[in-house]
């Protein structure tokens, strides 16, 4: 196995005079850029060029991540080549978030086979449910296979998204690569950071991903009276405001989903994953120390999955609230990763609108407002 990661903005160009001579059936081109970069082409073209054979899998960010540095209005790829494992990649159209279920569904279909042990997804960021898309996803792949990945970002505009297909920059796309054969290992880890406060609370009215009451309350008049000054800001001030949520009372798992839009007419939030009636929620806010330190811990749990010492390609998503909260500080997290991570790892990845990966063991899951890392390598 073997790993490559280059840089592209374009005041400097590429960070290699040439690309590196890896293109064949089994190679994984990675591509992570500002929506800037994706729409310009030329960068795109002269890479997918040197890869003629490669599967590309990419996206637009809210960020690019190279190593332990963050940058904006770039490129960052990585050129892996398996020695011993297969891929395979597939892309499916979505039109709004009411076909997140069946986009998941066709993936899973497209990619589904008895050697199949990983699938790495890549959706629009905009306009798709990731709750749904994960359930699609689950109801066809079976528990052994490891789902990770993330949604496309547009900085913190909220507007475009795009994801690569058949070698272009695409929206309203969900795009995946599947991973195939025993030699493969991956590894995975998710964690957030931020701090509970307040009591937990009974959603009592939802729809998916809107949220119309807590403990029968209309849930923006409950969140602003908890935000306080700060509701004047929403809905971006959101970000630094999630929720915690857990299925019911007996669940350990907690997920972190951030509020998208509201609805002042009806009091409502819009979420990027569903809140389902007669779950439990809290609210959170942000700690600097323990989003560092979480991110901490996703590398470590990622890095207890690999058994061996080799070339790893390490894939972080993390996500833009997070970024935002951090400001100055947020390459502290990319830091904190590569510091845990061992070395001959090589670390790529970008901030997202959601970040999808199993909670600790088990199924996939949507997240927001996590450090998410997958690890590929080849014992």
């Amino acid at each position: 196995m073997r790993i490559e990661t280059i840089h592209y903005d374009s005041g400097r160009g590429w960070s290699l005079p040439s690309f590196p001579d890896m293109d064949s059936d089994t190679t994984l081109l990675l591509v992570f850029g500002s929506a800037k970069e994706i729409e310009a082409n030329v960068p795109l073209e002269e890479l997918f060029t040197a890869y003629p054979r490669a599967h590309i899998l990419g996206c637009s960010t809210a960020g690019e991540i190279l190593g332990a540095t963050i940058s904006d209005d770039s490129l960052v790829v990585a050129v892996c080549r398996f020695s011993h494992t297969s891929l395979r990649s597939t892309a499916v159209p979505i039109e709004n978030a009411q076909d997140s279920f069946l986009a998941g569904e066709q993936i899973a279909k497209e990619l589904a086979a008895a050697d199949l042990r990983g699938v790495l997804v890549l959706s629009d960021g905009t306009n798709v449910n990731g709750s749904e898309l994960v359930r699609g996803l689950n109801s066809i792949l079976p528990a052994n296979v490891v789902v990770t990945g993330g949604l496309a970002g547009d900085g913190d505009r909220f507007q475009k998204t795009w994801v690569i297909h058949q070698r272009n920059a695409v929206s309203r796309h969900v795009s995946a690569v599947g991973f195939y054969g025993d030699h493969v290992v991956i590894g995975h880890g998710s964690k957030g950071g931020w701090d509970i406060f307040g009591p937990e609370r009974l959603v009592t009215r939802s729809l998916g991903n809107v949220l119309f009451e807590i403990d029968g309350q209309p849930a923006l008049d409950l969140y602003k009276k908890y935000l306080g000054d700060l509701a004047t800001g929403l809905p971006a001030n959101a970000l630094l405001f999630p929720l915690s949520l857990r299925r019911g009372s007996g669940d350990e798992a907690r997920l972190v989903r951030t509020i998208l839009a509201i609805d002042e007419k009806a009091g409502s939030m819009t979420f990027a994953g569903d809140i389902p009636q007669g779950s439990l929620v809290q609210f959170m806010r942000a700690n600097f120390d323990r989003l560092v330190d979480g991110a901490m811990e996703a590398a470590q749990l990622a890095k207890a999955h690999q058994k061996h010492v080799g070339p790893t390609l390490a894939i972080a998503i993390s996500c833009v609230g997070r970024r935002l909260v951090l400001a100055d500080r947020a390459e502290d997290e990319v830091e904190a990763v590569a510091e845990v991570l061992p070395e001959n790892t090589h670390v790529v990845g970008f901030y997202s609108y959601g970040e999808l990966s199993p909670y600790a063991s088990g199924r996939c899951e949507l997240h927001n407002q996590t450090m998410t890392l997958t690890t590929l390598s080849e014992p």
